[in-house]
């Protein structure tokens, strides 16, 4: 089987088609493969866009007629937590109906309605999908392959073919095993700037921890891992990150992830990482990765759709 990876949608259905139809993929029911491929999604089909249900509709859709795979990303995942009750009997939810995590999820809830009956179908069928997938040739993770991560995930994730309400649980209680796994697969390697520096990301938050390129090896500064867009990158220290901060990517087969909020021409991150995600919430383009066998990855079969 080859595979045509395809970065975060958020709800872009017009860009989203558009890309099926540049791979030839031909809308027939459901948006059919060339034969022999199949469609893997890195997950953010939701949140921002204005054609939500539609995105997810298409992808359930071809998984359902085995022509596409799924992963998890943290706003399916975030989306869980904000629909589930705390266990406590507080009345308390997973992810906290707070301002800013209410903002950050207002135009979903708008589209599916809160609370209906289509909400809650979808939030169950968004614990179905792994945060991890490994197939023959490609590995598959939102935010960052953490060989350690997926292994764990892979042993305490599923009952039966969904999310066990233990693990989910658990996954929202700082500090635990499952919470740090589920951070790591969904939202990346993020590391403590050093004491005094801050910065300001795209929803206007302050943040004091930063996403970074796992990917990269050497003697790096906190400036050259540091993923913050436009002026943020000068607020990032020319200071060297500890050797124990970032380790070296787990050496196998080429790791596609999305969730970066890349800009510009698509590049490969190494000979073996790609991300797909170049802001197709906003102005940017939906970006596919052609791939057919190989295990060092090649530029040239990037496919973008704006």
């Amino acid at each position: 089987m080859d595979y045509d990876i395809i970065g975060d949608v958020h709800g872009q259905a017009g860009k989203l088609k558009a890309l099926l139809r540049k791979l030839g993929y031909v809308e027939a029911g459901t948006w059919k493969p060339p034969v022999g491929r199949q469609a893997v999604f890195l997950g953010d089909l939701i949140d921002r866009g204005p054609a939500q249900v539609e995105v997810v509709s298409i992808v359930r859709g071809m998984i359902d007629a085995g022509d596409a795979r799924c992963v998890m990303g943290n706003h399916e995942f975030n989306a869980i937590g904000f629909a589930t009750p705390r266990a406590d009997g507080s009345g308390e939810y997973l992810r906290r109906h707070i301002p800013k995590n209410r903002h950050q999820h207002s135009e979903f809830l708008r589209q599916v309605g809160e609370g209906s009956a289509l909400h809650r179908e979808l939030v169950d069928w968004f614990q179905t999908l792994p945060p991890a997938l490994e197939l023959a040739g490609i590995r598959a993770v939102h935010a960052w392959w953490n060989q350690d991560f997926v292994d764990l995930v892979a042993k305490r994730f599923w009952d039966g073919t969904r999310m066990s309400q233990s693990f989910l649980h658990a996954s929202y209680e700082r500090g635990t095993e499952d919470w740090a796994a589920m951070e790591g697969l969904t939202k990346g390697l993020e590391i403590a700037l050093p004491e005094g520096y801050s910065f300001t990301d795209h929803d206007g938050i302050e943040r004091t921890n930063v996403r970074t390129r796992w990917w990269l090896q050497g003697e790096l500064t906190y400036r050259d891992v540091a993923i913050v867009e436009g002026d943020a990158i000068a607020q990032m220290p020319e200071i060297p990150v500890p050797r124990d901060v970032i380790g070296a990517p787990s050496p196998g087969a080429p790791v596609f992830v999305g969730h970066y909020w890349l800009k510009g021409v698509p590049k490969l991150q190494s000979p073996t990482v790609a991300c797909l995600d170049y802001s197709a919430a906003h102005e940017g383009p939906m970006v596919a990765y052609r791939w057919s066998g190989e295990s060092k990855l090649d530029a040239g079969n990037f496919v973008i759709a704006a």
